[in-house]
């Protein structure tokens, strides 16, 4: 059934909640995968790790740091059990989901209809995220259509690829993940490369390999909320992962760890809806 609930809208970051109140209140019993979490008190969640705070591998120990790692052990936690985390990609990430591979995705994907059509969501964002292009400097590029009728690269099954062909006319040049995209810019194969703005702007800020390129277009692409992804139908584990999330800003856990990690500029999306969770826990 598709869902009442359109994160792209602005009501949405109100009604969020009101939808999440119902959807637990529904809920009478555990589907499969909340059965199996409880009884094995373990939980795969799929991260994507496309580079710097959102996610990364640790070199000195191969293990997985950043924003999405972060989210999925605790949001594991929260539920009572251990966290395996899978290093998925945008073009893999769904089928890791829907094929059983994962029970759950925090993988940068952010909503919108047609991924809502195919997969279940908890109906709580925990961001809000906007491509940007990556462009050497002196490129020319100040708005999205500029790019129209240009090689861009962008990562397979993302949204922004989806956006740049339909509504600009860019020859969009699909890479596995965003490393591969990058790589590709550095190389001259594309005039930009699109990604998360979380993903580009502390690339530009912290790492000196990329002092020749800058973000020219000050508006996001594709803006949208971020949720953590269930397959479809998972009602009692959809009820469970929101309940956890509305925690996260009730308690403003997520502003914490959102200055911890070192994303900047703060999302004020999250400070919106630390207040509306305030707001919803004292009306109860």
């Amino acid at each position: 059934m598709r869902s009442t609930v359109s994160p792209s809208s602005p009501p949405f970051f109100t009604l969020a909640f009101a939808a999440a109140a119902a959807l637990c209140a529904a809920s009478a019993h555990a589907d499969a995968t909340l059965d199996k979490i409880k009884a094995n008190k373990s939980v795969t969640i799929g991260v994507l790790l496309n580079g710097g705070p959102t996610g990364s591998i640790d070199p000195s120990n191969q293990r997985f740091i950043g924003w999405n790692p972060e989210l999925a052990r605790q949001l594991a936690r929260d539920l009572g059990a251990d966290a395996t985390l899978i290093q998925v990609q945008p073009s893999n990430r769904v089928q890791f989901l829907q094929s059983g591979k994962v029970d759950l995705l925090i993988a940068s994907i952010e909503w919108n209809p047609e991924r809502a059509e195919v997969m279940g969501f908890a109906p709580t964002p925990f961001y809000k995220v906007g491509g940007t292009a990556l462009a050497r400097k002196g490129s020319g590029l100040s708005k999205w259509e500029d790019l129209r009728g240009k090689p861009v690269c962008a990562s397979q099954g993302g949204s922004y690829a989806r956006i740049l062909g339909a509504d600009y006319g860019v020859q969009v040049k699909g890479f596995k993940g965003s490393a591969e995209a990058l790589l590709a810019l550095r190389g001259g194969n594309c005039v930009a490369s699109v990604h998360d703005t979380t993903l580009i702007y502390p690339l530009l800020r912290t790492n000196a390999d990329w002092k020749d390129y800058d973000a020219p277009i000050t508006i996001p692409l594709g803006e949208a909320p971020s949720v953590v992804w269930t397959r479809k139908g998972e009602n009692d584990t959809i009820a469970a992962v929101d309940k956890v999330i509305q925690n996260w800003h009730r308690t403003g856990w997520l502003i914490e760890t959102e200055k911890r990690l070192g994303i900047t500029p703060p999302l004020p999306a999250l400070a919106e809806l630390h207040q509306q969770a305030l707001q919803s826990s004292k009306t109860r």
